[in-house]
């Protein structure tokens, strides 16, 4: 028999039952809520039913709360003031921990899970939200699950999924100078395309990868939905043992010593057999950029928009097409020469305290030419930036510094991109109306967001960070 790939492992040590068509219940590690997860909550009182483990479950509003304050009576959307107290009153009745307004552990529960140590290695989790994803950057097997999902596992710690199977994403080489963990993760999609991982849990290795910090990893993960997969992984390390250690939710004491040895066996044999490997040689990537309405829809920043007239497969050509006519780009205009009206910069993808330095390094170099909003991932991101000084430099360059929460990413909280405005982003998704109903969504690095902001178009990072 040939090995395991640790995505098999994480699903063998937490399948209770497999039946005859596929399908396997799997115990849940850990679940993350948010104030999206008010129908399970309410199927689960209609049923009569208590949340089966609460202890494992951990909540915060992120989704429909105002970065502009943290107060309840400030959010002027009925629906999502309703949503922040329902989940509030779920989480209280439920005994649920509750990272809620006002608690300096609030925030986007993709950055809270890894930040409190709730995201662990070898564990399975899971969340009512896509980029649940983000967490396998620590060695577990996270993906995000419907609502009637989510009520299942209120009620039983328990999920039913068809097995994925396994793909190997090895990058290796050194990145250049300027290139960015988003980088790396849009070269990826560009080259497999937004279906490439489709069916697949994605296991990203090699040496650019094991290079990598922990927060960089997460937003590699982050994306690996956005190129379809089921979800993204990478085998735990000595980086990921050192980002654990200490959080307030991890092992302590013979409990840790017990967990590291158990972690360190994960990764994948060296016999594993993957269904699909793609091999990609850092040294080749660049700063990039989207420039249409799919993630895959990526090129470097030296690049120029395609034409669609140069493809040959008619119904890519019509689609391509379509997108330009939403985007509002021509064939052949450089990338550099494309304005932008405003810049966002945060998301669970890009708002940790590392993206936020790498904005700090660009923003102290200029003054940004167009409105320029970041909102940290957390709260507690927002207080170590401020004691770092960063919104000191953010504020003096005219970037607005606001509040934690998924802001102008979902646009459902009244951060919003206006119609026909092109919005240079650090989110995870350039949909058309991702950001807003006609808004136009360009998807970068956290330092190209900055560099866009003090230029007013589409720049090279690079030429700011030779300044510096």
């Amino acid at each position: 028999m040939s090995g395991k790939t640790l995505f098999e492992k994480i699903w063998n040590d937490h399948a209770v039952h497999t039946t005859e068509d596929g399908y396997t219940l799997l115990y849940i590690g850990r679940h993350l809520a948010h104030d999206g997860s008010g129908h399970a909550f309410g199927f689960l009182e209609k049923r009569g039913l208590k949340v089966r483990r609460p202890e494992l479950t951990f909540a915060t509003p992120d989704h429909g709360v105002p970065t502009t304050s943290h107060k309840l009576e400030d959010i002027t959307d009925p629906m999502q003031r309703r949503a922040v107290e329902t989940l509030t009153r779920n989480a209280a009745n439920h005994n649920v921990t509750l990272f809620d307004l006002g608690d300096s552990r609030q925030g986007i529960v993709h950055v809270v899970g890894p930040e409190q140590g709730i995201t662990l290695p070898g564990l399975v989790m899971v969340c009512g939200d896509s980029h649940t994803s983000t967490h396998g950057a620590l060695g577990a097997l996270a993906f995000g699950i419907g609502a009637s999902d989510v009520f299942h596992v209120l009620a039983t710690q328990t999920t039913w999924q068809r097995k994925p199977d396994a793909m190997r994403v090895t990058v290796d080489g050194e990145r250049p100078f300027g290139v960015t963990a988003k980088d790396i993760i849009l070269s990826i999609i560009a080259e497999i395309g937004a279906n490439g991982a489709a069916r697949h849990v994605v296991e990203y290795a090699g040496a650019a990868i094991r290079a990598l910090t922990i927060e960089e990893r997460l937003t590699v993960c982050n994306m690996s939905i956005e190129a379809g997969a089921r979800a993204g992984i990478i085998a735990p390390d000595e980086t990921t043992f050192s980002y654990v250690e200490g959080r307030p939710f991890a092992p302590k004491g013979k409990d840790w010593e017990m967990a590291l040895d158990q972690w360190r066996a994960l990764p994948s044999d060296a016999d594993a057999t993957f269904s699909r490997e793609v091999r990609m040689d850092a040294a080749t990537f660049a700063p990039m950029l989207t420039w249409g309405t799919s993630p895959e829809d990526a090129l470097p920043i030296t690049g120029s928009v395609p034409d669609p007239d140069k493809e040959t497969n008619p119904e890519r050509r019509q689609a391509m097409q379509a997108t330009l006519d939403y985007i509002g780009l021509k064939p052949g205009t450089k990338l550099e020469d494309v304005p932008v009206d405003r810049v966002f910069i945060g998301s669970c993808t890009n708002s940790r305290i590392e993206d936020l330095r790498a904005v700090a390094e660009v923003a102290r170099q200029g003054t940004a030419k167009v409105p320029a909003m970041i909102s940290p991932g957390s709260t507690l991101v927002k207080l170590q930036a401020e004691k770092e000084g960063l919104d000191e430099i953010f504020r003096k360059a005219g970037f607005e510094w606001r509040e934690s929460g998924c802001s102008m990413c979902v646009g459902m909280n009244g951060d919003l991109v206006a119609a026909g405005e092109r919005c240079a982003s650090t989110s995870n998704r350039n949909f058309p109306g991702r950001q807003g109903k006609g808004a136009r969504t360009h998807l970068m690095s956290p330092a190209m967001a900055a560099a866009a902001a003090l230029t007013g178009r589409f720049t090279d990072v690079r030429s700011f960070a030779q300044k510096g």
